[in-house]
């Protein structure tokens, strides 16, 4: 009776592990981890992905300041209007 039991406990266990695993990619997962050429693709992949997106967000960022800059330069604010108008400048020329 108490191996019934037991035995009928540990299959609702097992159950309940496999379950999670299989819920939360750990087969995959290992699967990944086991394979040094797909982890060198997939950190590749990632790492050319956050280098397009840091440069494409950079980019938008930059040209926000200096559309920014430009237009409080347009409100002729004396001493901030002349400096900000030689940054635009530099920026501008190069």
């Amino acid at each position: 009776m108490k191996k019934y039991k037991l035995e009928k406990s540990l299959n609702r266990n097992l159950k309940k592990l496999n379950y999670m695993l299989e819920k939360n990619n750990i087969f995959e997962i290992l699967e990944i981890l086991g394979n040094k050429r797909k982890i060198f693709i997939r950190n590749l992949i990632a790492g050319i992905s956050k280098g397009i997106g840091i440069g494409i967000g950079f980019t938008v960022l930059s040209a926000i300041l200096i559309i920014i800059l430009q237009k409080i330069v347009t409100l002729n604010i004396p001493i901030i209007g002349d400096y900000i108008s030689d940054i635009v400048d530099i920026v501008e020329t190069k």
